[in-house]
């Protein structure tokens, strides 16, 4: 693919005619006519454009229109190639030089270049500052000339970006060596302090400089919580989207996990994570991208560059660490300027997970930052407010509000006049000199006697104790609402610490006043009374079984169960073996011992009430065709089994114990999942347990374990009693 000679045709007069000859165009998108002219006046540049704005226009067509050749530095090697092999098919010649090409291929793109085939040159950082790299570009500077450097992803210089990668700091040695040559800073994402950070570390003098609007109107946002459910939300919403779509998860594991459950869905899927080899990674990705499989799901390795215009939905599974990679990850939706979906799961586990990583950190300054990213996303999935004017606002672009293209603006919640309030949060943000941040002044306002605000002698301000009519919860969405709408600002060296701004000064001289979206009152289900009687009933029911247990085996209830737990079970009303270890104290043990006897006494219940299941303010998840399907620890379980392996060796295998790995096979024989009962049990001696359930019943294991005096282990009455119920009952 080291391209071809272009096309001799009579030059463009006009820049207009140069887009349609050379790229099918009939006019520039918003800012690219100007950011070409500036090219072609030989300007170093620092270029700000949302992913699906046209960025990469802005340096491939000044380089068709200039002498000599351009190099493109791009960070990921899937980028490079769908950038050239786009520009091949228009006829445009162009290649790659990374680490896939054997030294003869080097060689012979090496040639094509010198011989003038070539106008733009797609290298990694790592290559353009090689030994042997290097001088080779100074013999094309030579021998034709390099009309551009255009750095690509250039939030990568920066330590306040999302994707800091340490080798783009050293792209100045690219100034040093050839200081008349210009340079194209690009990127999708760079807030203020990431965009003068870029310029001083790639030494752009006077560049010129464009950021467009960071809005995509097309894009649809929504955050949803994170709940046992999410899984059969993420399958409502491909099956109602439909297209290609990417699906982000924090992890590895995770990454696996989901994949093969949307597989095991019917959904063609396919993981993609650093774990992977090159060539599979590879093999992925290109299969999403000609659409040979509807979803990705990948850790943020995946999407940088990726040229698919055509992904419909793009959904976080999992938390993301910071605001810019959000928006950059969320824009690979959509890129066609068509409606596209955005959907994050927000749940504490995450932020929890996040923390972790980052506490692995070395250096404190970059932990500080990252935990000042991480509250970012935070505030922003928690907010009430406009989702776009919160985005925007991080990058500096003003939004007006009430989109109506997301959740926060379309669930119309009621707007309130917190102005009041406002003055007194802002008050106490300039009583406490603007020296402190979010939390601080809420223990201020509360009236808190912790250490910190004694320490200060902030227990005698006038604003001490002005907020206790309010929680601090409510003073944190007002807090955020401030900085979401411009009315306070937040420093972003890592320390958040709070200041006020000329809006700040108007709402405190009542210039200004201060509307906030807020959460409408739900109704406490506890407080619901015909759900309290329902789950009281349910309880009652739920004791007397507990006690009809316990008798059996000569213990004291609170043995079997606590009443917390009784209590979670008839509230939560599990339908599963799956749904019932979410029950408060149960664990695998107790989950194989009683779930399948609670279960069922929790369904002829919610069947006798035409109840349905699980809990009742919850919403009901109505997913079709959403199979019982195990999780990724009993299908690696399942794997191994189906390879021959016993118990005791599956258990080798995988660092479990043998009872863990019952479980696994009872529960997947509960599943009607193909599992061989003489690999488990000997033949012989599943008969007499099996006339033993037909003799004494299946509902409690105990008695089968006396009836046959103990002469058979619960393991193997339990693996018989699934395989008898899958194959001799009929329900």
């Amino acid at each position: 693919m080291s391209g071809s000679n272009p096309p001799t045709v009579t030059q463009p007069r006009s820049l207009e005619q140069a887009l349609k000859h050379f790229f099918g165009y009939n006019s520039f998108r918003p800012g690219q006519r100007e950011i070409v002219e500036a090219a072609l006046e030989q300007r170093d540049m620092m270029i700000v454009m949302p992913t699906g704005g046209g960025k990469s226009l802005c340096f491939q067509l000044p380089a068709l229109l200039k002498p000599g050749l351009s190099v493109v530095v791009s960070p990921l090697i899937a980028l490079m190639q769908d950038q050239v092999e786009a520009l091949l098919d228009n006829g445009i010649g162009a290649t790659f030089l990374n680490s896939t090409l054997s030294a003869q291929e080097v060689r012979s793109r090496e040639t094509a270049i010198l011989e003038g085939k070539i106008k733009l040159l797609y290298v990694a950082p790592e290559r353009l500052l090689g030994e042997r790299f290097l001088p080779f570009l100074d013999r094309v500077a030579e021998k034709l000339e390099i009309s551009a450097f255009a750095i690509d992803e250039a939030h990568c210089v920066s330590e306040w970006g999302h994707d800091f990668r340490p080798e783009y700091r050293q792209m100045e040695q690219v100034r040093d060596r050839y200081p008349d040559i210009p340079i194209m800073a690009l990127t999708a994402t760079a807030t203020e302090r990431v965009r003068q950070d870029i310029i001083q570390q790639l030494t752009l003098r006077n560049p010129y400089i464009h950021v467009a609007s960071f809005n995509r109107p097309n894009l649809y946002y929504e955050v949803r919580p994170k709940t046992k459910h999410s899984f059969a939300e993420v399958l409502q919403i491909i099956q109602k989207k439909g297209g290609s779509g990417i699906i982000y998860c924090l992890s590895r594991k995770k990454v696996e996990e989901v994949a093969y459950k949307l597989q095991q869905s019917g959904i063609e899927a396919l993981p993609y994570h650093a774990g992977m080899n090159d060539v599979d990674r590879t093999t992925n990705q290109t299969r999403f991208i000609r659409d040979d499989v509807q979803i990705m799901v990948a850790t943020i390795a995946f999407g940088m560059g990726i040229n698919k215009p055509d992904v419909r939905f793009v959904i976080h599974y999992d938390l993301p660490k910071n605001l810019e990679g959000y928006y950059q990850e969320s824009g690979r939706a959509g890129r066609d300027n068509e409606p596209a979906h955005c959907s994050l799961f927000f749940g504490y586990g995450d932020v929890k997970i996040i923390e972790y990583i980052i506490d692995q950190k070395p250096d404190e300054q970059e932990q500080r930052i990252a935990k000042q990213q991480l509250r970012r996303v935070i505030n922003y999935a928690e907010s009430t407010d406009c989702r776009r004017t919160i985005q925007l606002s991080y990058f500096g672009d003003s939004f007006p509000g009430n989109c109506g293209h997301c959740d926060n603006c379309c669930s119309q919640k009621p707007v309130e006049d917190w102005t009041l309030e406002a003055m007194k949060f802002l008050s106490g943000v300039a009583r406490c000199r603007e020296k402190f941040g979010m939390n601080h002044i809420i223990d201020v306002l509360r009236g808190s006697k912790n250490q910190k605000v004694l320490q200060y002698q902030h227990d005698q301000l006038s604003t001490y104790g002005i907020g206790k009519d309010r929680s601090a919860d409510d003073w944190k969405m007002l807090a955020r609402s401030l900085l979401h709408q411009g009315l306070l600002d937040e420093t972003t060296d890592g320390f958040p610490i709070l200041k006020l701004n000329e809006k700040s000064w108007e709402v405190m001289k009542r210039q200004r006043t201060v509307e906030i979206a807020v959460e409408p009152k739900r109704e406490v289900p506890g407080k619901n009374r015909s759900l309290a009687v329902e789950v009281e009933s349910l309880f009652a029911i739920l004791r007397t079984l507990r006690k009809q247990i316990a008798d059996e085996q000569f213990v004291p209830p609170y043995v079997v169960f606590p009443d917390k737990s009784l209590r979670d079970m008839a509230e939560k009303r599990p339908q599963n073996l799956r749904e019932f270890e979410d029950v408060y104290g149960v664990g695998s043990n107790k989950r194989d011992k009683y779930g399948q006897v609670f279960l069922e006494a929790i369904r002829a219940f919610c069947q006798e009430q035409g109840l349905p299941a699980g809990t009742a303010p919850s919403p009901v998840i109505n997913v079709p065709n959403v199979p019982n399907m195990p999780s990724y620890s009993q299908m690696q379980t399942w794997e191994l089994h189906r390879k021959g392996l016993t118990i005791e060796g599956i258990a080798d295998a995988r660092g479990m114990s043998p009872t863990t790995i019952v479980g696994h096979l009872v529960e997947l024989i509960e599943m009607e999942r193909e599992v061989d009962i003489n690999l488990l049990v000997e033949q012989e001696r599943q008969q007499p347990i099996v006339q033993a359930i037909q003799i004494i019943g299946d509902e409690r294991l105990k008695p089968i374990y006396e009836f046959l005096e103990s002469s058979y282990t619960f393991e193997e009455i339990k693996l018989v009693r699934a395989w008898w119920r899958q194959n001799y009952v009929s329900f």
